[in-house]
């Protein structure tokens, strides 16, 4: 096994405004419509006691247990119907004794889409300490009837049809259910259908279609699976932690929650070959060498598993201690790489002409860090949720590239400006002007909502850099 020795921080203003950023978007603030005052030309010292305690499994499940217990009374304490209960999903306790209890809804027993709500309850002891309570919509549960009036086979068809308007591959139901939807106008009946199968692309399809059970109306449809587009990053020569099994090393990282590199050999499902190698050097630095994604993914996973835990205290995805897995060589010349909640794993395409693995640091960070938002925020992939999703993974990716202090891709605030696939040289993203890139937005308005989630982004990825850098023209590492 070879030991890792995690580099120091090279920037303390992306470290800095990474802490201030994840407190800003956990509380879930919202701007007001007051101008800002000028900036301090030095920031003040971190409020420490806002940030997340670091809990043992027994304390956390505690916390857990002691909330259920109040479901009752909290919903009284809200003002939900008699028809409505609360469901416990999270709680997070902030260093000062802060408790955010995240809380889903029923009614009548029904999932409600879109009724989710955070309660934030201060300690005793903070002075003029009030419980105040995030909600997603504050609209009263209330529907005419629970007895579907349009048939839950029809529902199915409905969505299966949507898929392949969408030019899905292979579409496949698997899952209906009834739920009230609540995300946006009067609360109805309705079913959720998920449809399996594959994007145009070839990325795997979780695909959630909201029907009307009394008029058959598609109300809202997301997708699951969350992509970004990468390319192979050679970091050059790095450190790795493998383990020995008989006289064969695998790529398998006990000492990070048991991370483990698979190859799927161009297939699309399982998980392919555990990669193994007979003297513990892991590919050549070119895409031609079937090792060289492995170790770029393994690379990626360490580095962003390191992030969290020393920046953040956060064991893991799920902060359990427990790592995801990863995948190279999905497909042949899928030029794309994706997290997907269903097998917690992480997968990476070959790129163009089975050359370029997808497998670059901040596109790992990106990736892996949807998986912490899903199991945290939850934030559905579409609408302006789905922009603070991707702003959110573009912000930690970053921050993963930062922290790497990788001396082949030093930090900066571009998005994927290794892979070249406008073919101009030019980045996916920009953090310091998100506009640059023709289709995302520098500020909000009301109508980001209906961009694509990768250009409603850019108000919140241009928060964080204006966090980090500050305005004015500047040269980071290089980049003007």
């Amino acid at each position: 096994m070879r030991p890792h020795r995690p580099l120091p921080h090279k920037r303390a203003t992306a470290a800095a405004a990474l802490l201030s950023t994840a407190a800003f978007l956990a509380v879930g603030l919202q701007a007001t419509g007051a101008a800002a005052a000028p900036a301090a030309p030095h920031p003040g010292p971190l409020r420490t006691g806002g940030l997340e305690a670091e809990l043992s499994p027994a304390q956390h499940q505690a916390l857990l247990e002691s909330a259920r217990d109040k479901t009752a009374g909290t919903a009284r304490t809200l003002g939900l119907g008699a028809r409505e209960k609360l469901v416990v999903r999270d709680v997070v306790k902030d260093n000062d004794g802060t408790l955010h209890t995240r809380y889903e809804r029923t009614y009548d027993g029904l999932p409600v889409l879109g009724g989710d709500l955070i309660v934030h309850t201060p300690p005793a002891s903070l002075a003029k300490g009030t419980v105040s309570t995030t909600f997603n919509s504050k609209r009263t549960i209330k529907v005419p009837s629970t007895t579907a009036t349009f048939a839950k086979a029809a529902a199915e068809t409905k969505a299966l049809k949507a898929a392949k308007a969408l030019a899905a591959g292979k579409p496949a139901t698997d899952s209906v259910r009834k739920v009230i939807w609540a995300g946006a106008g009067t609360p109805k009946l309705a079913w959720e259908t998920v449809v399996d199968g594959l994007q145009d692309d070839g990325t795997p399809s979780r695909l959630h279609v909201v029907t009307d059970a009394t008029t058959g109306k598609e109300l809202y449809r997301y997708q699951a699976v969350k992509t970004g587009t990468g390319n192979t990053q050679y970091s050059g020569a790095v450190t790795l932690n493998t383990t020995l099994s008989g006289s064969t090393y695998q790529l398998y990282d006990t000492t990070r929650g048991g991370h483990k590199t698979y190859s799927l050999n161009r297939g699309t499902s399982g998980t392919g070959s555990l990669m193994t190698d007979a003297d513990d050097v892991w590919g050549d630095g070119t895409g031609s060498n079937t090792q060289t994604a492995g170790a770029d993914a393994a690379y990626g996973a360490q580095e962003t598993w390191d992030f969290y835990k020393n920046t953040f205290g956060r064991s893991g995805i799920r902060n359990d201690g427990v790592a995801a897995y990863s995948r190279v060589h999905y497909s042949s010349g899928y030029v794309n790489a994706f997290w997907d909640d269903s097998c917690f794993c992480m997968t990476y395409g070959d790129g163009s002409g089975n050359t370029h693995a997808l497998t670059s640091l901040d596109v790992a960070g990106h990736e892996m860090s949807h998986g912490v938002t899903s199991n945290t925020a939850g934030l559905e992939y579409s609408g302006e949720s789905g922009g603070l999703n991707e702003a959110t993974s573009d912000i930690f990716g970053t921050g993963v590239e930062f922290y790497a202090n990788n001396s082949k891709d030093v930090g900066d605030y571009l998005i994927g400006e290794k892979i070249d696939i406008n073919g101009d040289g030019s980045p996916l993203r920009y953090m310091d002007k998100p506009s640059k890139d023709g289709g995302s937005k520098d500020s909000w308005y009301s109508g980001i909502g209906s961009l694509d989630v990768h250009y409603s982004s850019g108000p919140a990825n241009h928060m964080f850099y204006l966090l980090s850098e500050g305005s004015g023209t500047k040269v980071v590492n290089g980049v003007t």
